[in-house]
């Protein structure tokens, strides 16, 4: 499957080179070899280290990453062109590479150091600690991008996006938590048209997360993210406590307060208009200015609906049309325009097919931590496909998240290899209790028991099969319905021994 996904990913590098230069890659070895080496060095850390994780978690990450790969090379050439006049012209396949190999060894690294995934466990408030001083980090920031204060800069290091690390840490501190204190959240209170409600003094925790939700989306500008936590929370703590009803209290929450803050908050409330009225970007407005401050929003529309159904073929679109953003969230419209209909289903079916694969381990895991852990992370890939696909095809407002390992970004890709990394470790717990052999069943009594008395899967204390110590044999003629024979040692605290058809009651007479 490993090699499939390379095969696929190499094929649509031709494809799209064919089209643009009518020729083939002059790196295409270069590239494909790096590739493959990466992906089998991959397979086999993954082969002695989980082997009996599932065979097509590894394969679905490196089918995506090349796919992205692909785009982002397919777009270079086209923005190098066409936007010659600013940053857009630097290509950032080649920084994609770069970065795929540092998400590879952190893959392998946590693979071959984590023994078991209740490692974390010991953890969870460190990580709950860590995560919140990064979460909280941009806001300090001096960096301002686009909108969103999402960015850590430092001096002399490229800038990185700690939401995405926050989201892996924020998931372990959920399944820790719900783990410890899911009884007391499944409690229930009055009943409200026919819903259960949560009590008062449970509901403490989901208020606690809701607020920093809300702080996120207030100080750093950033839904996407916000929603993406929450949205966390909420799925996991309904898992953790069958409880529908905090699944509705977490929904109207969430859209009470996105619409507070969308309608307060100028940047998001800019996004709102947008997802509202898309085609009003090219309507003009007093002083001159379009009532909408952004056309991507309408640009992607147009791009969906050049591709139909089949698409205008790899590097035959326009994709550059989408002046910004085109190789982050917005490179999904370049599936879309290129590669039609078809193609975007087959890329939503590999993320649904990612997502069924942690899901499938959760349920195939016996420890509730674990559980609820692979429970989280699928989540996390879910919300954000839906965030990032929802916000492009206009189904919700834009959030600026990016697409899981088909968008530009170190931190982005650096993050989801090592959520890859996580569900490869539990699906290899889930797999280990499943395949491996059951230990033989042992015919000495157990650790602790007293003489006499048979241990599990085996004979009492003193028997021989098929002759009992000290007395007659099992084979000498039809047992007598009511004979007791006397055993070689009576078993102790006058307790009752069944064999067959005879029974002793301390010290046995005939």
């Amino acid at each position: 499957m490993v090699a499939f996904a390379v095969v696929v990913c190499m094929a649509g590098w031709m494809s799209a080179e064919l089209a643009l230069n009518n020729k083939l890659p002059s790196d295409l070895a270069e590239v494909g070899g790096g590739l493959t080496a990466l992906a089998l060095a991959l397979h086999f850390v993954v082969r002695r280290f989980a082997r009996y994780a599932d065979p097509l978690i590894l394969p679905i990450g490196v089918l995506l990453s090349g796919f992205g790969l692909v785009l982002q090379h397919r777009l270079d050439q086209s923005y190098a062109i066409v936007q010659s006049g600013n940053y857009q012209k630097y290509p950032s396949a080649p920084g994609q590479i770069m970065w795929m190999v540092i998400s590879a060894v952190v893959a392998a690294v946590l693979i071959i150091t984590v023994k078991h995934h209740r490692f974390f466990q010991r953890y969870v408030y460190v990580l709950m600690v860590g995560a919140l001083i990064l979460l909280a980090a941009p806001v300090f920031s001096t960096s301002d991008n686009f909108g969103a204060k999402r960015w850590i800069q430092l001096p002399g290091l490229p800038s990185f996006e700690p939401d995405e690390f926050v989201k892996l840490a924020i998931t372990i501190f959920f399944a820790g938590y719900l783990m410890t204190s899911r009884d007391a959240l499944a409690l229930t209170g009055r009943k409200v048209w026919g819903m259960s409600l949560p009590r008062g003094r449970n509901a403490g925790p989901v208020l606690a997360i809701w607020v920093i939700s809300l702080l996120v989306l207030i100080f750093e500008r950033d839904l996407g993210t916000s929603l993406i936590f929450f949205g966390i929370f909420v799925v996991m703590l309904y898992i953790a406590t069958e409880r529908t009803s905090w699944v509705v209290f977490g929904l109207l929450m969430a859209v009470g307060g996105a619409a507070v803050v969308g309608t307060v908050e100028p940047h998001v409330h800019g996004r709102v208009l947008a997802w509202l009225h898309p085609l009003d970007a090219y309507v003009m407005g007093p002083g001159g200015k379009p009532k909408v401050p952004s056309d991507q929003a309408a640009q992607a529309l147009f791009s969906f609906g050049t591709g139909h159904l089949m698409g205008t073929g790899l590097g035959q679109g326009r994709p550059w049309l989408i002046s910004f953003a085109g190789r982050s969230d917005f490179i999904f419209t370049t599936v879309g325009e290129e590669l039609g209909l078809a193609g975007v289903t087959a890329v939503l079916l590999v993320y649904t097919l990612l997502i069924q694969r942690g899901l499938r381990t959760a349920v195939a895991l016996s420890d509730p931590f674990g559980k609820l852990l692979a429970t989280g992370l699928s989540a996390a890939v879910a919300l954000q496909v839906f965030v990032v696909v929802g916000g492009v095809t206009g189904l919700i407002p834009l959030t600026g998240k990016a697409l899981p390992f088909l968008a530009a970004g170190g931190s982005s890709l650096v993050a989801n290899w090592l959520l890859i990394a996580l569900l490869i470790k539990l699906s290899d717990a889930a797999g280990r209790t499943a395949l491996e052999p059951a230990p033989a069943p042992s015919d000495a009594p157990i650790s602790g028991t007293p003489s006499g008395i048979p241990a599990p899967g085996g004979l009492p204390t003193g028997l021989s099969s098929p002759t009992l110590t000290g007395g007659p044999t099992l084979t000498g003629g039809p047992p007598l319905a009511d004979e007791t024979m006397q055993l070689g040692t009576a078993p102790a605290f006058g307790a009752a021994t069944t064999f067959g058809s005879a029974t002793t009651f301390g010290t046995p007479t005939r």
